[in-house]
């Protein structure tokens, strides 16, 4: 087993478990990885799901799987459907960073909507001095959320950075206390799942809408229709009830 997922409290945990290597990603890794992004996918009951691997979130891909790769074999390779698929859940996806985030391990926490990071934890995209660049998402989305300029310095010059200059950037949310990071996800993920699921949902597709959007009206027209669509669901009823009526609301995804 490569990669595992536990769930409590309506939380999915993935881990990746190829300690000897800092958890570095292989193709049989990202496969795994794969089928439980998927079941997460398909079961209803999961609210929000966190990617942590102890001691290292995940050093990079396995250089030794791609030594003698030709451009047909990497393009067979899981890395960009998975990360995708990731990106593309309905529910909170969130990484808790410890240790290294390197390369592909990186390109995993970007595919996520939400990164904190041990205080001890460093990342980067090292891919330029072993003569590739970041190619599962990271140069599409590291721009999108530290600028164009950051993201050229990053990647050009395949330095590592700490989770304080991360964070200032932009590449993280959060820093964490040492060894609270996990801690730190799972009470922001109850906490996020305990509120509307379409509605966590339809603001996913909205924001993703508005960052490709190029025509600003067409995206603020876009978050109206959606906006407007959670008014005939039963969850929008019991949430502004359950406020009228100064109780916790119970949403049920309707």
């Amino acid at each position: 087993m490569l990669a595992e997922m536990k769930v409590k409290n309506h939380i999915a945990i993935i881990s990746i478990h190829r300690d000897k290597v800092l958890n570095a990603l292989n193709c049989d890794t990202i496969r795994e990885i794969d089928t439980l992004v998927e079941n997460v996918r398909q079961d209803e009951q999961i609210r929000a799901v966190i990617f942590y691997s102890a001691k290292n979130f995940a050093a990079g891909a396995d250089i030794s799987e791609m030594v003698n790769c030709n451009g047909q074999d990497v393009r067979a390779f899981p890395y960009s459907p998975t990360y995708n698929k990731i990106e593309s859940l309905p529910i909170p996806t969130i990484s808790a960073i410890e240790g290294y985030a390197l390369g592909g391990g990186l390109e995993l926490a970007l595919a996520t909507d939400i990164r904190f990071a041990d205080k001890r934890a460093k990342v980067g995209f090292p891919e330029v001095s072993l003569g590739v660049f970041p190619g599962a998402g990271g140069s599409v989305r590291l721009p999108k959320l530290v600028g164009e300029a950051k993201a050229k310095e990053l990647i050009f010059s395949g330095m590592k950075i700490g989770a304080e200059e991360a964070c200032r950037i932009g590449l993280i949310n959060r820093v964490i206390e040492e060894g609270s990071v996990l801690d730190f996800a799972q009470d922001f993920a109850e906490k996020t799942a305990k509120n509307a699921p379409l509605a966590l949902a339809a603001v996913k597709r909205v924001i993703e809408h508005g960052l490709k959007e190029t025509d600003r009206h067409a995206a603020i027209d876009y978050e109206w229709q959606e906006w407007a669509e959670l008014f005939d669901t039963e969850d929008q009823k019991e949430g502004m009830q359950a406020f009228l009526e100064k109780r916790p609301a119970c949403f049920r995804k309707k």
